[in-house]
């Protein structure tokens, strides 16, 4: 069930693209609702996944494959669209597929993909509720208020002339917020992975040099 609801998130995220694209503006009213539901489901798929006793490594793997498809898609949407810089949609995609890349790693020895962080500024910054809550309210208020606007200078020419430098003030100040974020959170990630890595290798090379310590071990 958990994945489905996984799967059922990944089909809306095209609806949501495709109404941004193509949908006439009354119809692109409802994108913000949408994106809400989208994110709604994030939730519910783990809590359905907790309570039903249905946690897995692929469960694992695909719901963070399908929390990073909806959050590229949409700053590349929103980027070609021109609502957002597209600058912003660079970072994300690179700081996501280093991060990712070194969590399926973790996952693959049964780590969680938060339990694999270490240091205590670490766990703070990455694995964190706190934190984690801020960074998914901050990207999903930026999405939520870009969507929102995006039909108004069809819909009310004259209100989007009286509050389209207001929009466009917030609208940045959100993307650097998420930008903020996104690098502050993926920076411990990378620097664990670069110190457990390089005890790693010289741990292997000690156990060369002293076979014997290991036998022992």
């Amino acid at each position: 069930m958990a994945n489905l609801i996984t799967l059922l998130r990944f089909c809306l995220l095209f609806v949501l693209v495709a109404m941004a694209y193509w949908a006439p503006p009354v119809w692109q009213q409802a994108n913000a609702p949408l994106l809400v539901l989208i994110i709604g489901l994030d939730g519910l798929d783990g809590y359905v996944a907790r309570v039903r006793g249905e946690t897995s490594i692929f469960g694992s793997i695909f719901d963070i494959a399908v929390d990073r498809v909806v959050e590229n898609v949409l700053w590349i949407v929103l980027g070609h669209i021109g609502l957002v810089p597209i600058w912003v949609a660079i970072v994300f995609i690179v700081r996501g597929a280093i991060v990712d890349s070194i969590r399926y790693a973790a996952i693959s020895r049964g780590e969680s993909a938060f339990g694999m962080m270490r240091s205590a500024l670490g766990r703070t910054l990455v694995a964190g509720r706190a934190m984690r809550g801020l960074y998914g309210v901050a990207k999903a208020a930026t999405f939520a208020w870009v969507l929102f606007f995006q039909p108004w200078p069809t819909l009310y020419p004259q209100a989007w002339e009286r509050w389209a430098d207001t929009v466009g003030m917030v609208t940045l100040a959100l993307v650097l917020l998420s930008v903020a974020l996104c690098i502050l959170r993926g920076v411990p990630v990378v620097a664990e992975f670069i110190v457990a890595e390089d005890a790693f290798r010289r741990r292997r090379f000690d156990n060369r040099r002293h076979p014997a310590r290991e036998s022992r071990s």
